[in-house]
């Protein structure tokens, strides 16, 4: 009697379960699963094929890829969170940056340089270099001085220079005069005399001979007054132009002002600057 009752009622409870799943509600809830106002979660598997096109990020613009981003927190929690940080790193870039630790070869300051010094100051002078005979000797040591000359500039100048000494007896009026006071000379035993014609101051007079030598000329000066003659002596000049060579030069540039001034005569001293 016991196996027959366990026998129906395994029988009833099978027609009551399948009653019930062919009758009943087909997935609904008798209660609400949120509050009102709340919108429904739902899977990324179970949206649209166009919604889930639309939330994926647009690689040509970081803000729409940031939207969607937000929008699938709610749906799902770890997928979002997964997309959201390269979308914040891509939003803010200089706070990424800040957070990540610095490279060890920035983070390593690099030793302080000495400090330059500035340049020292140097002096110049300026120099009168000269004086040259010719054009020619002053052009090549303008050459030679160029690359240490801030600036120059070049002047003649007219200069007597000494050609000997003379030993003369004044001029006469005429010329019979002066061959007349020759003959004389001849008669006292002075020879090397010569009457002067050409123009000029010393026309008419008798030329007793001409000396490089002061003392030479003083000397035959004296035996032609001893013999009675009024002989002078007087110095030979001639005026010549030459050439200067003014230039302002560092205070450090001697060895290479002493190289430069080849000419014969010529030095290099201190002038007023221009």
């Amino acid at each position: 009697m016991l196996l027959r009752l366990l026998f129906v009622l395994l029988i009833a409870l099978n027609i009551a379960v399948a009653a019930w799943l062919l009758l009943g509600e087909s997935g609904s809830h008798a209660v609400e699963a949120a509050d009102k106002g709340v919108p429904e979660l739902k899977l990324l598997t179970e949206l649209p094929v166009a919604a889930t096109t639309a939330a994926l990020p647009v690689p040509s613009s970081v803000g729409v890829a940031a939207k969607p981003a937000q929008a699938s927190t709610a749906v799902a929690p770890k997928t979002t969170l997964a997309s959201a940080e390269p979308a914040a790193a891509a939003k803010h870039p200089a706070e990424t940056a800040a957070a990540s630790p610095p490279p060890k070869a920035v983070a390593e300051a690099a030793p302080p340089s000495a400090p330059e010094l500035p340049p020292a100051k140097r002096s110049y002078r300026c120099l009168a270099v000269g004086p040259f005979p010719t054009q020619v000797d002053l052009r090549n040591t303008r050459a030679a001085l160029a690359a240490h000359t801030v600036r120059s500039r070049q002047r003649q100048e007219q200069t007597t220079e000494s050609h000997g000494w003379r030993v003369f007896l004044p001029a006469q009026e005429t010329r019979e005069q002066a061959l007349a006071q020759a003959k004389r000379l001849e008669a006292k035993g002075i020879k090397d005399y010569f009457v002067v014609s050409a123009q000029g101051e010393l026309q008419n007079s008798v030329a007793l001979g001409l000396f490089h030598d002061p003392a030479n000329a003083r000397k035959r000066r004296d035996e032609v007054i001893a013999a009675g003659f009024p002989a002078r002596m007087s110095e030979r000049t001639e005026t010549t132009p030459v050439w200067w060579l003014d230039v302002v030069v560092p205070d450090d540039a001697n060895s290479e002002i002493r190289r430069a001034v080849r000419t014969p005569g010529a030095t290099a001293r201190p002038t007023g600057c221009f």
